[in-house]
């Protein structure tokens, strides 16, 4: 009967449910723009032109544009639930996300996954799911789980999920590791992301072979270049602390668009209040030279055709559903109205419709850590050159950089004068007592420390400071909440976000998070940061699939030979 419904008003027979009128229509497949009304029928676009309807809104010759899709996000590193983040996005133009929940499950397992799904469940944005592929990213740090091929393959049936996401531990796929084999063959005809930073030659040929369709980590235009050339489908990255565009818009032509599309992997609560999604990275490709109408096509079409997606969306299309954004101009791309399966749910910057979650944040103690005391962090030895972390600017990979040290005492201390920082990474999980003390530049704390239960992907407690002192007590305020970010000097707790919701995210809303988030910021930066977000660059320190140098509970990471190494040569 629906169907019979459609083709009826789509041949002028029945009304339609809704007409949006002077309408410039962005068609991404014509490459074109067109004046024209566009008629909805049961959330499906029906036709163009002429049509009788129940109800008629006037664009007044605004930009109509199918919904915005981020191809690939980990919701979690917003600090947000599924719904707080559904009603920071949507009005900015989302309509869908593909969200990768390796973050929970690194916590809480595939419970975590079914949480995220079910939480996500009923909003006025579509969550896709691509499953988690390494819980734990590496046998290199200890994660609060682990989920094998036989895991995931009951988690298959679970409502959006579309596809097997980012497989991080590319070492063993080169190496042809039967566990993550198995994790990639899983399911025939399904999209499996991959994550491969740096890689090129015969490496990189091995890692396709393996069945890798995607790679979002490409940090130079050679890099994503010599990607597209071998058949992966490139995800152009602008995160919180990921920043790529730039780099990679120069690489972006006419025929090979339909292989790029657009994601901010993790983008913070602060970050979406500030600037926005999707609609800021349009803004930012289009300052950067790519066509309006190619950048739409790489934020709306190009996500879906990748991922397969069953039903139809990404487009201003007959038979597609009408998820459609309506647009001011095609510079600034800001979203005036944004229709849900042709339901007006934001107008003017605001959810017009209810974004209540099926399923309530479950808040439990995730915080479990033994052995916590300042003589924990000593680092003694005799040897005067060390392994130091490097940060590197708007990026996720460090550097190694070999320092001179002068041990008094045998004991190597934070030097805040050269911007040599202790930074420490302790089990939370498991009551483990593990912890693994290092150095790290690029902070510029005078004082004080920073510690994170936000802690990719392991989620262990990672704390960075001027004083072993102030790394102990901001880690305690952070078990004492639950998780979260903390600030500590003097020996006392500053300031505090608190995070309970799996030491991940908040109950709060976006708006909140986000101004307690700015607070931590701007202590940070009275404490002599030098990072424009400073939690966000630590909490990826200990990533030990990110070259160069990383640091776990389990100690020092060669990132680039997948091995431990010592802090002290």
């Amino acid at each position: 009967m629906t169907l019979r419904h459609r083709i009826d008003v789509a041949a002028g027979r029945t009304p339609a449910d809704l007409l949006l009128t002077n309408a410039r229509v962005v068609s991404v497949f014509a490459d074109s723009i067109h004046r024209t009304s566009v008629a909805i029928a049961d959330g499906v676009v029906v036709g163009f032109g002429d049509y009788r309807a129940r109800r008629t809104i006037d664009l007044k010759g605004a930009y109509l544009s199918a919904g915005f899709t981020d191809s690939h996000i980990h919701i979690e590193s917003s600090l947000l639930t599924p719904a707080a983040f559904a009603r920071a996005v949507v009005p900015h133009g989302t309509t869908a996300v593909v969200a990768d929940p390796h973050e929970i499950a690194n916590v809480e397992g595939a419970a975590g996954v079914r949480w995220m799904i079910r939480a996500s469940a009923g909003l006025p944005l579509t969550v896709n799911i691509v499953l988690p592929s390494c819980v734990p990213e590496s046998n290199l740090v200890t994660s609060g789980a682990r989920l094998t091929a036989h895991d995931l393959k009951k988690l298959t049936k679970l409502p959006r999920v579309i596809g097997i996401g980012e497989v991080m531990n590319y070492p063993a796929v080169i190496a042809g590791t039967r566990a993550i084999l198995e994790k990639i063959r899983l399911i025939p005809g399904m999209r499996v992301d991959g994550h491969a930073p740096g890689l090129t030659g015969k490496a990189l040929a091995a890692y396709i072979v393996a069945g890798i369709h995607s790679d979002h980590e490409s940090t130079t235009a050679r890099e994503a270049r010599e990607k597209l050339a071998d058949g992966l489908h490139l995800m152009i990255r602008q995160g919180t602390t990921e920043k790529n565009l730039s780099e990679l818009a120069s690489i972006v032509t006419p025929a090979n668009a339909h292989r790029c599309c657009f994601c901010s992997d993790d983008r913070s609560a602060h970050d979406l209040i500030a600037n926005g999604h999707i609609d800021d990275i349009l803004r930012s490709a289009v300052a950067e030279g790519i066509a309006p109408i190619t950048a739409l096509q790489m934020a709306t079409n190009n996500a879906p055709y990748y991922f397969r997606l069953k039903r139809r969306t990404g487009a201003v299309a007959i038979g597609y559903v009408a998820d459609l954004v309506v647009l001011e101009n095609l510079k600034n791309f800001r979203a005036q109205m944004v229709f849900k399966g042709g339901t007006l749910v934001a107008r003017e910057g605001k959810l017009v419709v209810p974004c209540t979650p099926k399923q309530q944040p479950r808040v439990h103690n995730s915080m479990h850590v033994k052995g916590l005391a300042a003589e924990r962090l000593v680092l003694r030895t005799r040897k005067r050159r060390a392994r130091v972390i490097r940060i590197t600017p708007h990026q996720i990979i460090t550097r190694e950089e070999i320092v001179d040290v002068t041990p008094v005492n045998g004991i190597v201390a934070a030097d805040p004068s050269r911007d040599l920082l202790k930074l420490a990474v302790i089990e939370r999980h498991r009551a483990s007592g593990r912890m693994g003390v290092g150095l790290v530049r690029g902070f510029g704390l005078k004082r004080g420390a920073l510690a994170s239960s936000v802690c990719h992907d392991s989620h262990n407690l990672i704390v960075v400071g001027a004083s072993d002192v102030d790394m102990i007590a901001a880690a305690r305020a952070l078990i004492a909440s639950g998780g979260g970010f903390a600030i500590a000097a003097g020996g006392k707790k500053r300031a505090r976000l608190e995070l309970p919701v799996a030491g991940l995210m908040s109950n709060a809303s976006a708006e909140v998070v986000s101004e307690k988030l700015a607070d931590l910021n701007r202590i940070a930066v009275s404490l002599g940061s030098a990072v424009d977000e400073p939690f966000l660059a630590l909490s990826f320190l200990a990533l030990s699939v990110i070259p160069e140098l990383r640091l776990t509970d389990r100690g020092l990471v060669d990132a680039r030979i997948m091995k431990r190494t010592a802090v002290f040569l």
